[in-house]
């Protein structure tokens, strides 16, 4: 059983930052490619982030692209999510996913394993 525990969601003013982890269960983290989502009120769940499994590549949604930064230690089974610069957009409830097959996944069908999600929330 793949268990996922983020934390690091809060409260945060406009062009601060935040960082979030997510713990993962499990002997085979090293082997997923893992990203992180987020879902705000009234909207469809968006991909964020991603990281292979090898940490050779990261990709991002263009609307984080140069805030954002994802990063993972396959020592701790742990993936992060560094926000800076954040927006009042910004404001969701944050996700981390696993793809046990990795693919380079930006859609959430392509996760196999999700956490409950910590929310941050952007104020002006």
């Amino acid at each position: 059983q793949v268990q996922l525990d983020e934390s690091g969601g809060g409260l945060v003013q406009a062009g601060g930052s935040l960082r979030l982890s997510c713990a993962v269960s499990g002997r085979t983290f090293s082997s997923y490619d893992m990203g992180w989502f987020r879902q705000a009120p009234g909207k469809k769940r968006e991909f964020v982030a991603g990281i292979t499994w090898n940490d050779d590549s990261t990709y991002y949604a263009d609307f984080v692209k140069g805030r954002f930064t994802i990063s993972r230690d396959n020592a701790k089974n742990t993936v992060y999510l560094q926000m800076n610069s954040q927006k009042l957009e910004d404001t969701a409830v944050y996700y981390c996913a696993a793809d046990k097959y990795p693919t380079l996944g930006v859609t959430s069908d392509e996760y196999d394993y999700w956490g409950k999600g910590t929310q941050v929330t952007v104020s002006s």
